[in-house]
């Protein structure tokens, strides 16, 4: 997290600060004002630059504001993309080293005093400066790896910058540059088909130059774009309100179904309608489980994932909503993410870091002392599968065949600990080899699941003789402590952001130090992979990411854990839901409609 977001989120006075509410004059949209959407997430944002942030609850919000200039099919499956700003799919040369994009006149940017009075339409030139942004050094994208070494001539500016200390946002750039006011061209260093798929994440949306030079280092409290969804009030870590963009020019629901019974009825339901029909989308932060099923019970929101605990109460031995919940007219939608959870150790940490044969047996010895299958059927009620390799299943790159080498083994991982030295003392904990006391601290948040996945690792490390401590705090924090290497262990998750391997691979990428690599993973073997991984095209880096998968089993950066089994639950009132693969947000989608025109 950079320097300008640490500053807005550890000012006392942002805690209670709003950000008043525009008049809704609803005007080309064709969402109606009485319609409101409530939703929950179970963690805080860090505010809506996501150039300087891969806050995923931070992206939900940021998708519905931002346009980039493709977007992915509502209900599509293998994914695919469409044009979101873009008149079409780009033309493309080279063999896939050449796009080109036209973009659609007449979108403008929501009304903002950084316009000063001016109408400001979306050009080209804003989808360059964008992508500078993620350029620029001193920003910290962590999306920079996305492009990184990608682009003709970009990472001679990005060179250029850290030797001068000053990012050139007027300088010339051979692989992104605008050819007339709406048109884009992408030079890549090598041909690359899964480009446009990048282009697609949140990320890429177009931001004015005029917005970041008038906010500068609060502009994460301050998003600007020309979505369907603006903001209207926001108190960081509690509420958030968005309101429909007046001037949004809405699209028509024409999605065709993959033949399910759920799409069916969605095309059934939806088909015809002009978009976006919700007029407020109201965010509640609600970090304790039980308080966010009660919400939903209660009707105080529309829609959310069952919770480990609610799960017992809602669904049948069959994984079917219960009777009691479909009296109520309750839907259920059960999808397997593309997603990857994991315990990360900090590389850089001198307890637990390092590559001496002694650091790795340790983190070795702890990942065998996780005993996952207890954590599947404990935590996550039997709702998540083992995550094999780095690449989860629904993305490109993922080898359905492919098994860990490190399982769940105490009595093996003792006798680890006993060979290099960690020896028991009188209190029954281990000590290092040299006699010191031997303690983890291990970052968590609040809440009951939380709580019990603390009791889960205390359990286990136990069992082979390791004290651990657990320090409690919110995500936005532990995210910050893991971003700047200040930490010993933490848990993750990972959800793909665009269907491609190299969006996992990336996360313990050396260079991504940082950015994306929260473990602070450096590893000339695992290195030397990605590079070679990064030459070929897509349907050819499998075995690389398998060899990676391979290289972090011997390292033990990451403890893998599971793939989770999201069981979404819809008020009768909500036409419209699906969870995407890639996509986090549908709000723009749906549509609220009384329970009795339902029937």
């Amino acid at each position: 997290m950079s320097s300008e977001l640490k500053s807005i989120f550890f000012r006392v006075a942002l805690v209670s600060t709003i950000v008043a509410a525009m008049p809704i004059g609803f005007a080309k949209t064709p969402a109606q004002a009485e319609k409101v959407l409530r939703v929950a997430f179970p963690a805080a944002d860090d505010g809506f630059d996501m150039v300087k942030t891969f806050n995923f609850y931070s992206g939900n919000v940021a998708d519905v504001i931002f346009e980039r200039l493709v977007q992915y099919d509502y209900l599509a499956n293998p994914v695919k993309l469409v044009p979101a700003t873009a008149h079409s799919l780009p033309t493309i040369e080279k063999n896939g080293q050449v796009y080109t994009f036209k973009i659609k006149s007449g979108i403008y940017f929501t009304d903002d005093p950084a316009f000063k009075g001016k109408r400001r339409e979306l050009v080209a030139e804003d989808y360059v400066y964008s992508i500078k942004r993620i350029l620029d050094p001193k920003n910290h994208a962590p999306s920079f790896s996305f492009i990184d070494n990608k682009l003709v001539g970009a990472n001679a500016l990005v060179e250029q910058a850290n030797k001068t200390g000053r990012f050139d946002y007027d300088a010339k750039i051979e692989g992104v540059k605008a050819l007339d006011k709406y048109t884009i061209q992408f030079k890549l260093t090598q041909p690359d088909y899964n480009f446009p798929y990048i282009l697609a994440y949140s990320t890429f949306g177009a931001t004015a130059r005029e917005v970041v030079e008038y906010y500068k280092d609060q502009l994460g409290m301050h998003p600007v774009g020309t979505g369907p969804y603006m903001l209207s009030r926001y108190v960081p870590r509690s509420k958030i309100e968005l309101i429909a963009n007046p001037d949004y020019r809405g699209f028509v629901w024409n999605f065709k179904s993959t033949g399910t019974a759920w799409d069916n009825q969605l095309v059934q339901q939806m088909s015809g309608k002009r978009l976006p029909q919700i007029g407020k989308v109201n965010i509640s932060i609600i970090e304790e489980e039980q308080s966010r099923w009660l919400a939903f019970q209660s009707k105080q929101l529309d829609f959310d994932t069952l919770t480990s605990s609610a799960i017992p109460k809602a669904l049948d031995q069959n994984n079917q909503l219960n009777a009691a919940m479909q009296q109520k007219g309750i839907r259920l939608y059960a999808n397997k993410e593309a997603e990857v959870t994991y315990t990360m150790f900090n590389m850089r940490d001198p307890v637990v870091g390092g590559n001496s044969l002694e650091k790795i047996a340790l983190r070795r010895a702890i990942a065998m002392s996780f005993n996952l299958n207890e954590y599947i059927r404990i935590l996550r009620k039997g709702q998540a599968v083992r995550a094999e390799m780095l690449v989860p299943a629904g993305v490109n790159g993922h080898n359905p065949n492919y098994r860990s080498s490190v399982g769940y083994n105490p009595v093996l991982a003792n006798k680890l600990l006993d060979h290099f030295g960690y020896k028991k003392g009188m209190d029954g904990y281990r000590r290092f080899p040299n006699g010191k006391a031997l303690t983890l601290k291990i970052n968590t948040e609040s809440g009951s699941s939380s709580v019990m996945y603390s009791e889960l690792w205390k359990k286990n490390l136990d069992a082979i003789g390791i004290r651990a401590e657990f320090k409690v705090s919110n995500f936005a924090d532990n995210l910050k402590a893991a971003t700047q290497c200040q930490y010993m262990m933490w848990s993750g998750a990972w959800h793909a952001d665009y269907p491609e391997g190299e969006n996992f691979t990336q996360l313990l990428y050396g260079a991504n130090i940082g950015r994306g690599n929260q473990s602070c993973y450096k590893s000339a073997a695992y290195d030397g992979l990605y590079q070679q991984a990064m030459k070929l095209a897509p349907d050819q880096r499998t075995p690389f990411y398998e060899k990676m998968s391979r290289q972090v089993e011997a390292d033990n950066p990451w403890i893998l854990q599971d793939t989770r089994i999201r069981n979404w639950v819809i008020q009768p009132e909500v036409q419209g839901f699906k969870a995407h693969p890639i996509m986090n947000t549908n709000w723009q989608y749906l549509d609220i409609v009384p329970s009795q025109q339902n029937k």
